[in-house]
């Protein structure tokens, strides 16, 4: 996206897609708020097996969706398609309903940071799109994002999702059981700081299993307010938000569209992950 590039403004929102009855369906769907979770951060052998199979269709999700991301497709598309395929599969998708998010994933667009609802908005050549989608199978959920290049996209917003994709992976590989949770965030600071682009703070990673969100919050930055230690079992989402310029962001009026405060690009890429005696695995591959 240039400079002198239009701001995205916001689309007509279609009706809410209907899911079939036989798939279950989480406990806070339609509801204020979800229940809160009081279970562990560590998780047995079984929901971790669990949420491969969830993980996995919601990565299989993600890549369908953003192979469709296209100049002249609208971000209303892509929602269909992320619906129909996990409710082909048997899953929910996991936004729908939640707090009130009326989509089945979200589509954030340029200098939407993330939470962009799904409306009547046709991507243009240059746009960089996010899909963050999330399956809720067998009771359990997994979560996934990635930017995906919407024909000619500029140097400097390619190399930004690039780098964003590269910080994850970096973060990634800096889990290990014993220790503290702020490694990811300082991981990910340090990587950005190279290229001075903006690491988000208002929004982060989180525990996931059984619930959407855990208690537990996994920041983008160095935080020693959270230095939880990271143990064998523990399952959580590592989601970097970077941004071309400033890391201060604004909200639209509909509650969820998050954007930067200086409208130049963001970045996002996403993984559920657990701990493993040596490091971690990734539960969001295809």
């Amino acid at each position: 996206m240039t400079p002198t590039a239009p701001a995205i403004a916001p689309g007509v929102v279609s009706p809410r897609r209907p899911v079939p009855r036989e798939i279950a369906r989480p406990e806070y769907v339609d509801r204020e708020a979800p229940a809160p979770y009081a279970g562990p951060a560590v998780q047995d052998a079984d929901i971790i097996e669990r949420m491969r199979v969830a993980g996995r269709l919601a990565a299989q999700a993600r890549d369908l969706v953003g192979a469709a991301v296209a100049p002249g497709v609208t971000t209303d598309e892509l929602d269909r398609i992320g619906h129909e395929f996990l409710c082909d599969h048997g899953a929910y998708p996991s936004t729908l309903g939640y707090r009130g998010f009326p989509k089945s994933l979200c589509s954030s667009v340029n200098e939407v940071v993330c939470h962009g609802i799904p409306d009547s908005r046709v991507v243009e050549d240059g746009d960089i799109v996010n899909i963050d989608i999330t399956a809720f199978l067998d009771g359990v959920h997994g979560d996934t994002n990635a930017t995906f290049l919407a024909g000619d996209v500029d140097e400097e917003t390619r190399l930004l999702v690039e780098r964003t994709r590269e910080a994850l992976d970096r973060a990634i590989k800096a889990v290990r059981p014993g220790r503290r949770i702020n490694v990811i965030g300082r991981v990910i600071e340090s990587y950005a700081k190279r290229f001075d682009y903006g690491v988000v703070r208002e929004f982060t990673g989180h525990g996931i299993s059984t619930a959407f969100h855990s208690g537990l919050i996994v920041p983008h930055y160095d935080d020693p307010e959270h230095d939880d230690l990271i143990e064998v079992g523990m399952t959580f989402t590592i989601e970097p938000m970077l941004n071309l310029g400033t890391r201060e962001v604004e909200m639209w009026d509909d509650g969820w569209t998050v954007v930067t405060a200086d409208r130049r690009p963001s970045a996002q890429f996403e993984h559920t992950l657990v701990v493993t005696p040596t490091g971690a695995e990734v539960l969001t591959l295809p």
